[in-house]
């Protein structure tokens, strides 16, 4: 195997011309003949007993070419790759361009390489200054939100729907007189407020009593996701079936027993605003973080490749999809009830996708500017809060680790380095 490099006219582009002898090829014929010979029929022979010869004549020279491609790709980019000590950012675009028994096997790939960065000012930056103060309207609101976790649901039947009810309905919409598709329910939960109906649906349904019927008119919003809905004005009968409020708890001590280990309600709301303070420094933190990076982004130079791009956002996608599945929906369901598609999803991820990349170069090249190390007692550290984290034994990581996922940790760590480097230096106004 032999390859060569060219540079490409999009910056940061090359293409790998990766060249395998034609002995290189025919192994690879022969790989795919005893692949799938047990799947081909040939006249006079049983299955797996015809010779390769025979069926390339029967079926034609070609016939394991495919595979034979497909056998050797693989290996000759990696090898290629590793050769080339091009720092590949990209899944490469394979397109073959010599195929053919006898001869070398000629195919080229088309990659995406690290761009190099010229920071600007990345110590010393302005950030706005965050207000970190708990005020009491935080710990109102706060005591607000557990107070509404901890309420309870009971039925309501003396008096008529009103905003934040939870109701139970049945319904029936109608576009010029005739039902549609999908507008109809029996039993259907619904939270007065929620937004979760078109337009004035649930405001219309404040003042109805259990077992009242009433039309509501209503009007689709132009961006409505059903196609022959879309700023169509409609009409539904609706009838309240049941009515539950939630009775929220006093806030005395027997509460602040109820939702923790204090006493008395005094204790607690006291330790409520340390939870609080704590949570904005933090929030505080991050946000400094995130000014400072952006500030860097925008003061500093890079040509970012569209594929480096595009292989980010498919990771981001695979992601998501395993996320949804573990919370045991299918990406195609996803699709199904929100009327996204995935050209969607990735036009939306491509922004954050490009943030990524660019604070992850800006990072790495304050950690070259600033020749940042890490110790093996920095190294050691973290692998002990991998350990803590996945509750296991600091030699069992260690045991799982590689040369590649040591590498990593080093980097992910010098990252971080550079971050409290970036952040001590800030100035906030």
């Amino acid at each position: 195997m032999s390859f060569k490099v060219e540079q490409l006219e999009e910056k940061n582009m090359v293409k790998l011309v990766i060249e395998s002898t034609a002995e290189e090829f025919e192994a690879g014929l022969n790989k795919a003949y005893n692949k799938d010979k047990n799947k081909i029929s040939v006249p006079g022979f049983r299955k797996g007993k015809a010779p390769r010869k025979m069926i390339e004549k029967l079926y034609g020279a070609e016939v394991f070419y495919e595979d034979a491609a497909n056998a050797i790709i693989p290996d000759a980019y990696a090898q290629a790759a590793d050769e080339s000590k091009l720092e590949i950012v990209s899944q490469p675009q394979i397109s073959v361009t010599q195929l053919e028994a006898g001869k070398p096997f000629i195919f080229e790939a088309t990659v995406a390489i690290k761009p190099e960065v010229e920071l600007g000012t990345y110590k010393g930056v302005e950030v706005a200054k965050c207000d970190t103060e708990v005020t009491d309207a935080d710990v109102e609101e706060e005591l607000k939100k557990v107070q509404d976790q901890n309420s309870r649901t009971v039925s309501v039947e003396d008096r008529a729907v009103k905003d934040g009810d939870m109701t139970v309905i049945d319904f029936e919409g109608f576009v010029d007189g005739t039902p549609f598709e999908g507008g109809k329910g029996e039993n259907y939960p619904l939270t007065i407020g929620s937004h979760s109906f078109v337009d004035t649906f649930e405001e219309q349904m404040i003042g109805m009593n259990i077992g009242e019927e009433k039309e509501l008119n209503v009007t689709f919003p132009e961006e409505y996701h059903a196609e022959e809905l879309k700023g169509k004005p409609a009409m539904f009968k609706v009838t309240v079936k049941e009515i539950k409020e939630k009775q929220l708890p006093e806030l005395d001590d027997d509460f602040a027993q109820d939702v923790s280990d204090f006493d008395t309600f005094a204790e607690y709301k006291d330790d409520l605003k340390k939870t609080i303070a704590t949570r904005k420094e933090n929030e505080a933190k991050a946000k400094k973080e995130d000014e400072a990076i952006n500030k860097i982004i925008e003061d500093a130079k890079m040509d970012i490749p569209e594929a480096m791009v595009k292989t980010q956002v498919n990771r981001m996608a695979e992601d998501f999809a395993q996320r949804l599945q573990q919370q045991g929906l299918s990406i195609d369901q996803y699709f199904q009830y929100t009327g996204m598609t995935a050209e969607k999803i990735m036009d939306e991820m491509k922004p954050e996708a490009l943030k990524r990349i660019q604070s992850r170069l800006v990072l790495e090249a304050v950690v070259k500017a600033e020749d940042i190390q890490v110790s093996d007692e920095e190294f050691e550290a973290e692998l002990q809060k991998m350990a803590d984290s996945y509750k296991m034994e600091i030699d069992k990581i260690k045991e799982f680790m590689g040369e590649y996922e040591s590498k990593q940790i080093k980097e992910d760590v010098a990252i971080q380095k550079a971050v409290e480097l970036i952040v001590s230096s800030v100035v906030e106004k």
